[in-house]
């Protein structure tokens, strides 16, 4: 890899069967390692044969957020059943595993002596554990809210495992249908390796085993992509071939070849609609960014204000005096209620993938959490919260605020933990109580925090993280901080600041 790196070749990573799964994890290696922001370097590609699925849920929502999902091309035989194993959790068809493995580690065509009744058992129960996973998925996406659905799914094992990437699939006679969402080849999956008929049974299983066997053959005659049908606008798919469209005539026939159901491509439909849902959403949340950044102009101005009375804006809040504390604080609730509902369909996955790694809402959701988290924290110690629930910073920190950091420090390949600038004024509000509490002169309690906070504290306002109304003589931390003893203030990195200001 070094050295194809230095003479700028293009590195394709690939693999059939389980080296299929092996590609794919050294692909998502060498993404991590080496493709860097500012760094120019040539996309890898990931090119598996018959690989058996390797992540969860997660891995390929995080390949999509990456922008990294394009960089992975699976092909798959139509009847192939290593791609489908995982699907099925390793209880079920464990004995039967260790049997068909070595069938095809003899990398012979079928059927062999014997084969026949354990390819059939195997095929059985694979199929009836995708059969689980691909109806609990789609019931899912066609938005059922059966309590049912969660009762099955807690004492019915089913499988984390799921596509990622791009999916090409080869129903036979040299074409190839390309499909992109996770979703649809995941129903692809299990539809297209369906029986006609259950005399049909032993003939599909033995296929399932010489599918696996045969791409270099069946490429032979795709390799010059001629015949190639891409899966997308699932949402407008032909549930039937009497009621295809004159345009859909090409789609019609790769989903016959595939041999899908009416009740297959209703699946593929609701994969398709909830994308387009999730894009309908991310629209709707776009249309409300210039909603936050007049909510955001109205707490600068009120932060402003503040600074030319000596107090800070955190103190005014936390004293929440006059009618500008008020509207404030009404700014506040607005701005909490739209960025909860984000959180909310982030947490549901009801956004886009690329939405998180936009870097308009990066810098959006900094300048919020900046802003207002503030705020949110001047009101839990006004109302004494941290006496019931506890501190803030373990206790009652919302979502809203933890998220978006985490938010910034990943798309910044930023150390976890280090953008906890808003959060300031909760170590401050600590650390004066502890200090309050602690007996007469024994600062020791304290030393460490205090000293990192201080150090942290100089970094962010030089980098203007923070402004320097924390430094007002009217401040909280200004107050507490001239408290503490000489020998610690005289040596403090921000001794200079404060002695300015006040």
């Amino acid at each position: 890899v070094e050295k194809a790196i230095k003479e700028k070749k293009k590195i394709v990573f690939t693999g059939h069967s389980s080296g299929g799964a092996i590609a794919i994890l050294t692909t998502v290696w060498f993404l991590e390692h080496y493709l860097k922001p500012g760094k120019t370097l040539m996309s890898p590609l990931c090119v598996t044969f018959g690989s058996p699925l390797v992540g969860d849920f997660i891995f390929n929502h995080a390949l999509i957020r990456e922008n990294w999902s394009n960089f992975f091309l699976h092909f798959v035989m139509r009847y192939d059943i290593v791609p489908r194993i995982l699907l099925a959790s390793l209880s079920t068809v464990g004995q039967e595993l260790d049997q068909i493995l070595k069938l095809l580690s003899q990398k012979a065509m079928f059927p062999i002596q014997g084969s026949v009744r354990e390819a059939s058992t195997f095929y059985t129960s694979v199929m009836r554990n995708a059969s689980a996973v691909a109806s609990h998925a789609a019931c899912r996406l066609m938005g059922n809210t059966n309590p049912i659905l969660e009762t099955v799914a807690s004492f019915i094992e089913l499988s984390p495992y799921r596509p990622c990437g791009t999916f090409v699939f080869l129903p036979g006679h040299g074409k190839l249908v390309v499909v992109k969402n996770a979703d649809a080849i995941l129903q692809l999956l299990f539809y297209s390796a369906q029986l006609c008929s259950e005399n049909q049974l032993n003939a599909v299983a033995e296929r399932s085993l010489n599918d696996h066997l045969g791409y270099q053959s069946e490429l032979q005659g795709c390799l010059s992509w001629q015949n190639v049908v891409q899966l997308d606008h699932l949402e407008g798919l032909p549930l039937s071939s009497s009621g295809a469209a004159a345009g859909n005539i090409a789609t019609n026939i790769a989903l016959d070849d595939l041999g899908l159901s009416t009740r297959a491509r209703l699946c593929l439909r609701a994969a398709g609609e909830h994308e387009k849902q999730k894009l309908s959403n991310q629209q709707r949340m776009d249309n409300k960014r210039q909603e936050i950044e007049l909510g955001l102009a109205k707490l600068e101005e009120y932060k402003s204000k503040s600074a030319l009375c000596k107090v800070g804006y955190y103190d005014a809040f936390r004293i929440s005096k006059y009618e500008d504390d008020f509207k404030a604080n009404v700014t506040r609730l607005e701005l909490t209620g739209i960025w909860d509902e984000i959180i909310e369909m982030l947490n549901r996955y009801e956004l886009p993938e690329p939405f998180e790694s936009r870097k308009d809402w990066i810098e959006l959701a900094t300048k919020y959490r900046r802003i207002v988290e503030p705020l949110d924290i001047a009101n839990y110690y006004r109302h004494a919260k941290n006496e019931d629930t506890g501190s803030y910073m373990y206790k009652g920190r919302p979502r809203r605020y933890k998220y978006t950091q985490r938010w910034r420090e990943h798309g910044l390949r930023m150390p976890v933990g280090s953008s906890a600038e808003s959060c300031f004024w909760a170590e401050v509000e600590e650390l004066q109580l502890l200090y309050r509490t602690a007996d007469p002169g024994a600062f020791e309690v304290i030393r460490e925090r205090t000293i990192n906070l201080e150090r942290k504290l100089d970094e962010w306002i030089r980098s203007n993280q923070i402004s320097n109304d924390v430094f007002l003589k009217g401040s909280t931390f200004t107050k507490w901080w001239i408290t503490l003893p000489i020998q610690h203030k005289s040596v403090s990195p921000i001794q200079g600041q404060i002695n300015r200001e006040i």
